[in-house]
């Protein structure tokens, strides 16, 4: 047998990261995946958290790393996993967020109409699977949940995925946001498995509790953080005058596959039909979109040129947060005030003046649950474990509703 390539990746968070098989080399030197390295994976946390430029490849090498980690540590307890599998579950998880657009959901909600990034990310995969002569057959299965060891699923897609242990891990090392740490090492260890499915032994009780905190933290603090919801609402409602502009036939600049998405409706159907619009969406990034914000911040159309003006110059909307929502008088009367100091119109004063609601769980019991292994053999649910941090507090959902205008 010939010597297999070999190469390290060294990674500011855990060190070296190895590759070592021919399939895996072959899908992270693909356009496709490459372009992940175009994609912040926070988006617009950068203007609150400076050090949160990293990016979406930085986040799948790590939850590859991860993955690398907890298959070498359920292997060492004797669970069953060939080498076509774990290839399999490598590739499921450097192919989880491929799909994803130039930040994140701002797309999902505007130029591209009614497609997650899920869906996006599945078809790319089957396209990869096409290019690779069905290379892909059983990374699909095991990220589609129809492979028969639900384990492997579990570790892509679960309330205790990898996924979410680099990210939590990852985005608190680039914020400086402590609170974010979890001891992923320690998860990892503790992981096993039990009747074809993922678990916990009983000595990993605290970190999963901690786990589960650090992620209701992160949220509140980071990516639900009131300027942060403030920059991404803008540039939804950059996104969504370019498209209405486009529509009245108005000459915008931009990138080609920008101008392809602006000037014309794209959904579900169209992604699933035409090869051409997933060729063009994988040539769509950060880079297009804030290329373009530069040069409409001097457009003639008032809403347009003034939202890309402040966004650049990182005059962002006031936000207010509170629990119960906003009442259609006091939305109205934040559109009259802005109507009044910046000259608009009714329908312009919408793009300034609005109301949204931002909500999270941090642990869904319903949901696939994070189960632990007890030593006589016993099975219980995270949440339902003798006086469990998380029952009483975590598992109940939080919403606040929030209100976003300009500084008067």
């Amino acid at each position: 047998m010939t010597d297999r390539k070999r190469k390290i990746v060294n990674d500011p968070v855990y060190g070296f990261i190895t590759i070592d098989h021919p399939l895996i080399f072959s899908l992270l030197s693909h356009p496709y995946y490459q372009r992940l390295r175009r994609i912040h994976q926070m988006a617009l946390a950068h203007l609150v958290y400076p050090g949160a430029m990293h990016t979406r490849f930085h986040h799948s090498m790590g939850a590859y790393h991860l993955m690398s980690c907890a298959l070498a540590e359920l292997k060492g307890k004797g669970v069953e996993i060939s080498e076509e599998e774990e290839v399999a579950a490598k590739m499921a998880i450097l192919l989880h967020d491929v799909g994803h657009g130039p930040y994140s959901h701002a797309l999902e909600h505007t130029l591209v109409e009614g497609v997650s990034h899920e869906e996006i990310s599945q078809l790319l995969m089957q396209t990869l699977n096409r290019e690779m002569d069905g290379a892909l057959d059983l990374t699909l299965e095991i990220f589609n949940d129809r492979y028969h060891k639900k384990f492997l699923h579990q570790l892509v897609s679960s309330q205790l995925d990898v996924d979410r242990m680099d990210y939590l891990s990852r985005d608190s090392f680039y914020t400086g946001v402590s609170e974010g740490v979890i001891s992923y090492d320690r998860i990892i260890k503790m992981l096993t498995v039990a009747g074809g499915e993922l678990m916990v032994e009983e000595k990993g009780i605290y970190s999963i509790e901690k786990f589960i905190v650090a992620r209701r933290l992160m949220y509140w603090q980071v990516y639900l953080h009131k300027t942060v919801l403030s920059a991404e609402n803008m540039l939804v409602r950059v996104l969504m005058r370019a498209k209405v502009l486009a529509g009245q036939g108005v000459e915008l600049f931009g990138s080609p596959a920008l101008r392809y998405f602006l000037y014309r409706r794209v959904g579900r159907q169209e992604f699933g039909h035409d090869p051409e619009v997933l060729a063009q969406f994988c040539l769509l990034d950060d880079y297009d979109i804030m290329g373009a914000i530069k040069v409409w911040a001097g457009h003639e159309d008032k809403t347009l040129g003034t939202l890309c003006r402040w966004l650049v110059n990182r005059q962002l909307f006031k936000v207010t947060l509170r629990s119960d929502p906003f009442s259609a008088a006091e939305v109205a009367g934040l559109r009259e005030k802005a109507m009044q100091e910046l000259g608009l119109s009714a329908e312009e004063a919408e793009y300034f003046v609005f109301t949204d609601a931002a909500s999270l769980k941090a642990y869904d019991a319903e949901d696939e649950k994070i189960n632990i292994l007890y030593k006589d053999g016993n099975v219980r649910d995270i949440s339902s474990i003798d006086n469990a941090l998380v029952s009483h507090t975590l598992a109940r959902p939080i919403k606040k509703f929030y209100i976003c205008h300009p500084k008067f």
